[in-house]
């Protein structure tokens, strides 16, 4: 189903009225040493599906920033499935979209990344889930302080892959104000936190998607962007994997955040990496804008997660949320699969500021195979819900919401529709969709997930 969209003020994003018309009907969960294991995943149920329809991506970004996006190439409004947060209506959730539509092509057999609509801009956006459709109630673009589109354009040549069109062939520009958002949570007056892979970085916006700061690692040096930079955390995390950056974003009661690094840092190098369990999730105080404390967290093995996979680099955390002031919901995936652990936060500094935040450390907390018997203290865990036995989730769960005292809300990330291979795209430049929807699936627990 195609929309008009009329054009807005930067500021305003899409009013209610017009974006209900791009409303569409669609059809229709062990770690070794570490805590214990809880429920099974296979008495969790699906209790309803909802889907977003097609909706033109150049009607939608023009109608955000006028003139953004001249050729969309086939592509549809997707991507919104970086994460998903209650906006206190039933049924209603903010989301964010990634950096775009983007994939890779292999040209004289080295990939390269592909953007083949390089004017989308990023953007929050508000939906209700309504029976089995989702309605878009309103998106906010992402801006410098001058009112520029943020753009999802890697930032430095020095750190990210560099950026061609479609065919893999026309060379981009960097762009240091670029951001390729994931997780979103929203505070009492009205503003945003976000977190990037780029960076990484942790990002405050507006209630109207102003960039008010860029949080990042110490020793980053962007320069040339449109908004604050502040390098206020800890500069080990310039060893994140290239598109491993922050993915997972989560607010506790007190308005301190915990962000998680997706992947493992490539420490001592990137065969460490790959190989790793291993990874770390930060504390971020607000008021002090500073990182207070740095946890060591390590995944189940890899075939634990999901039995169909032997890559352990394939290990993601795509989303964090907050049960109580000491207690997270961790999602440990795949593409495939995942599951979900309830974590307890200890009180301290974890590891800030220790050996393992030397990159010269060797070994790395990134090598290590057993980390508690190093004196490593590793977050304990426990299991909730093991995704991959309830029949009907989607794969790549990048969104957790808690809709209830044993309910939850999850979205995906249809990546736009797009596949990677010079078959993304036909003859003409447009492009071959994957058929993947956008999705919000709800499903009830066999227990409550707190107490």
């Amino acid at each position: 189903m195609s929309a008009r969209i009329t054009r807005r003020s930067l500021a305003a994003g899409l009013p209610l009225a017009l974006l209900s018309t791009l409303c569409v009907a669609a059809t229709a969960g062990a770690e070794e040493g570490h805590g214990h294991h809880g429920g099974s995943g296979a008495t969790a149920r699906i209790t309803g599906s909802a889907v977003l329809g097609d909706v033109p991506l150049a009607g939608f970004s023009n109608g955000l920033l006028p003139g953004s996006v001249s050729d969309d190439r086939g592509v549809k409004l997707g991507g919104i499935g970086s994460d998903i947060y209650p906006a206190g209506r039933e049924g209603e959730f903010w989301t964010v979209t990634d950096r775009g539509p983007n994939g890779q092509i292999k040209i004289d057999g080295k990939k390269r990344r592909t953007f083949p609509v390089p004017g989308f801009d990023p953007a929050i956006v508000k939906i209700r889930v309504t029976g089995k459709r989702i309605d878009v109630l309103q998106a906010l673009p992402l801006t410098t302080a001058s009112g520029a589109p943020v753009t999802g354009l890697p930032n430095q040549a020095s750190r990210d892959e560099a950026p061609y069109g479609h065919d893999a062939l026309t060379p981009l520009a960097y762009n240091p104000d670029g951001l390729d958002t994931e997780g979103i949570v929203r505070t009492a007056d009205g503003s945003f936190w976000l977190v990037d892979e780029y960076g990484p970085s942790l990002v405050h916006v507006s209630s109207r998607g102003r960039v008010m700061a860029r949080y990042v690692p110490e020793g980053l040096r962007l320069e040339g962007a449109g908004y604050p930079v502040v390098e206020a955390l800890p500069g080990i995390l310039l060893n994140r994997k290239i598109n491993r950056g922050f993915e997972g974003l989560a607010l506790l009661p007190n308005g301190d955040l915990v962000l998680a690094v997706q992947s493992p840092l490539s420490l001592p190098d990137e065969d460490a990496g790959e190989s790793s369990r291993n990874v770390r999730l930060l504390r971020f105080s607000t008021r002090k804008q500073a990182v207070t404390a740095e946890y060591a967290y390590r995944f189940d093995p890899v075939e634990v997660v999901d039995p169909g996979e032997d890559d352990t680099s394939e290990l993601k955390i795509s989303s964090l949320v907050a049960l109580g002031p000491h207690t997270l919901l961790v999602e440990e995936r795949t593409d495939k699969a995942a599951r979900l652990h309830r974590v307890t936060l200890p009180h301290g500094s974890g590891i800030l500021g220790s050996a393992w935040d030397d990159p010269a450390a060797s070994p790395s907390y990134e090598e290590l195979t057993d980390p508690s018997a190093a004196g490593v203290p590793v977050l304990r865990k426990s299991l909730v819900v093991d995704l991959g036995k309830v029949q009907g989730v989607p794969g790549k769960i990048e969104g957790v919401a808690v809709t209830g005292r044993d309910t939850l809300a999850l979205i995906n990330d249809n990546d736009f529709g797009m596949t990677d291979g010079a078959g993304a795209f036909d003859a003409d430049g447009r492009l071959i969709d994957s058929g993947i929807e956008t999705s919000v699936t709800l499903l009830k627990l066999p227990r409550p997930l707190r107490g």
